[in-house]
């Protein structure tokens, strides 16, 4: 006899749907799983084998074959085990087929028959169009924040199956995503009020995270670059339900999900060791899984001591900071993950790390400075908005007792700027801030005043910035009028974005 159903497997951040067919025929015993199926999902028999029987329900002595359509696309994971085992209940006449009408199944399955949770079931989810998603009680919340979907919370496969005999009543999970962002809780450790002086780098990461710019710290040693860094999360608005269920998707396909708390609703930071492959940092492999970069979606990235990354890793940071997205390419096919980030970067300005240290010496050749710094290119450093000198503290700033900003504050003048942002680009798809506009829209949003305009022009001329230095400008500049609360991008607000790439050319120098 035959049977099907539904189930999904995801590829990239997208779920493809796929039919499980089971034959249960004569001949001699045995299991046959077809249609490009990964060594987890070959393996997946034995676990079913032993489930089924263990969940008192009979084992089909004949010959079984199962195949997953369509049989082009590579099928990986433990997902596969539920849909299999009921299929295989249902070939066998344990269950009848129509029960599966409409119905979507995935979960894998321990030797008992408990249902464990798998990655990608948001993913799914948002794929099913509606339909009846049988998934482990692990993953119901996270399916559940999908509105339109019914989604059924199974502990093990005799509660599935009396369910679809109709003899044990299931109620569907309901989840209203906006009560998550009512329990949001404090996001990181450490407060901006414990970091002494630095008033400008201060100001610069104020900017950076209103805005959602890339920014560079160059400094030496015990300057402070990698304690203001960690401060940020400190003060970078929270996500909004639209960035909250992109950012979710790619920790879902990940299995990173905690039951918990189904919903990411605060910005990821990311801090990868710099010993990290390419595959790590965008994303990759036989089968292309997220990496870093999309794991910082809508949030913030930070690499520490730049130079010190293998420059080919750095390069491939090119595409998603440009693009907001970055595409796999392997020879079964092209992915694209998400990869909106605010990247926030520190190096030292030579080796040693005291090279124009006024207290210390640095004993760096020429060549050595020169080398160190060509680790990180000129296009690269051309996609940094700001890019700022953070240098030694004096005796005095350490022994000040003066009271430093707290991260509230700041955090409250960024929220206003973000609530300007967020009305300014109201009705625009996948524009949250003023680092994600375009061309098109610096034309709209980003005019400057004749004055204005003078200024940029002559800053261009002596500083030689690029096209793409020149957007960056102005977006920079926005972002600042839109900190004093001003509709127009006045001169000083010009003036100040401009003061921030400086850097960029001075880096080539020695």
């Amino acid at each position: 006899m035959l049977a099907k159903i539904h189930t999904a497997t995801v590829l990239g951040l997208t779920a493809v749907g796929v039919t499980v067919e089971v034959d249960v025929s004569e001949g001699l015993p045995g299991v046959t799983i077809v249609g490009l199926p990964d060594a987890a999902v070959k393996e997946s028999k034995e676990r079913i084998r032993a489930a089924i029987k263990n969940t008192q329900l009979g084992w089909p002595q004949s010959r079984v074959t199962v195949n997953l359509a369509p049989a082009d696309v590579r099928k990986e994971g433990s997902a596969f085990d539920l849909p299999i085992a009921l299929a295989l209940l249902a070939a066998s006449k344990q269950l009848d087929p129509d029960c599966f009408s409409n119905t979507v199944a995935l979960g894998e399955l321990a030797l008992d028959g408990t249902l464990r949770p798998v990655p990608g079931v948001l993913a799914v989810a948002m794929g099913s169009n509606g339909k009846r998603l049988l998934v482990p009680a692990a993953n119901a919340a996270e399916a559940a924040i999908v509105a339109g979907v019914s989604v059924y919370p199974m502990e093990h496969l005799h509660q599935v199956v009396q369910f679809l005999k109709g003899e044990e009543p299931v109620a569907p999970l309901r989840s209203d995503p906006a009560d998550w962002f009512l329990t949001r809780g404090a996001t990181a450790e450490g407060d901006f009020s414990e970091v002494k002086g630095q008033t400008i780098a201060k100001r610069a990461i104020e900017v950076a995270a209103a805005g959602g710019h890339n920014l560079l710290f160059i400094g030496p040693p015990g300057s402070g670059k990698t304690m203001l860094a960690q401060r940020i999360p400190t003060i970078i608005p929270p996500l909004t339900l639209a960035e909250a269920l992109e950012t979710t998707l790619v920790y879902s396909v990940l299995g990173q999900v905690p039951s918990e708390k189904p919903l990411l609703t605060v910005r990821p930071f990311r801090a990868p060791h710099h010993t990290i492959s390419d595959v790590g940092l965008v994303g990759g492999g036989a089968v292309p899984r997220p990496g870093e970069v999309s794991m910082a979606h809508h949030g913030v990235l930070f690499l520490d001591e730049m130079p010190e990354f293998h420059r080919g890793v750095l390069e491939t940071l090119r595409q998603p900071l440009e693009e907001g997205r970055l595409t796999v390419s392997r020879a079964q096919g092209a992915v694209t993950f998400p990869a909106r980030v605010m990247l926030i970067a520190s190096m030292n300005p030579c080796p040693c790390g005291f090279a124009g240290d006024r207290s210390k010496n640095c004993y760096c050749t020429p060549m050595q400075i020169q080398k160190y710094r060509a680790k990180v290119s000129g296009p690269l450093l051309d996609r940094i908005d700001l890019q700022l000198e953070v240098p030694a503290l004096s005796v005095g700033e350490l022994t000040s007792d003066q009271r430093a900003e707290s991260s509230a504050e700041i955090r409250a003048r960024i929220a206003r700027a973000r609530a300007i942002q967020s009305e300014r680009f109201s009705g625009t798809e996948g524009l949250f801030c003023n680092a994600q506009m375009k061309h098109r829209d610096l034309k709209k949003h980003c005019r400057l005043d004749a004055k204005g305009l003078q200024l940029l022009k002559r800053a261009v001329e002596k500083l030689g910035f690029s096209a793409r230095a020149y957007d960056r400008v102005l977006k920079v500049a926005r972002t600042i009028a839109d900190l004093a609360g001003s509709e127009t991008i006045l001169s000083a607000h010009l003036a100040e974005a401009i003061q921030y790439r400086a850097l960029d050319r001075q880096i080539d120098g020695i």
